[in-house]
C-alpha cells in the first residue's frame, strides 16, 4: 500500500483515477485498462479518497476500501493509493 505519492520516473505517462471506491467494481478495472491501452500509459493510479462529499453516507472505512481496490485490480502497472 502507498502512502503518499507513488514512485514515478521523469517522462513516465501516468493517469489518474480518483473515487470512492466504494465499492470498486468491474467497471473500475474495464475504464483503467482502456485507459492503459489508449492512451500509451506507464503507469494509473487509483487515488482512494477518504470521503465523498457528494453521498449522504459516508463511504466504508478507508483501509477496507483500498483492500478491496487492490484485490480486484491486480496489475503491474496499477497502484491503489491513498493520496
Amino acid at each position: 500500500m502507498f502512502h503518499g505519492f507513488p514512485p514515478a520516473a521523469a517522462g513516465m505517462r501516468v493517469g489518474l483515477l480518483g473515487g470512492s471506491f466504494d465499492p470498486p467494481h468491474a467497471g473500475h478495472v474495464h475504464i483503467t485498462r482502456f485507459a492503459l491501452k489508449r492512451f500509451q500509459l506507464d503507469r494509473v493510479w487509483w487515488l482512494v479518497t477518504p470521503g465523498n462529499p457528494l453521498k449522504a453516507e459516508g463511504p466504508a472505512e478507508l483501509d477496507r476500501r483500498m483492500d478491496a481496490c487492490r484485490t480486484i485490480m491486480q496489475h503491474p502497472r496499477v497502484i491503489v493509493t491513498d493520496i
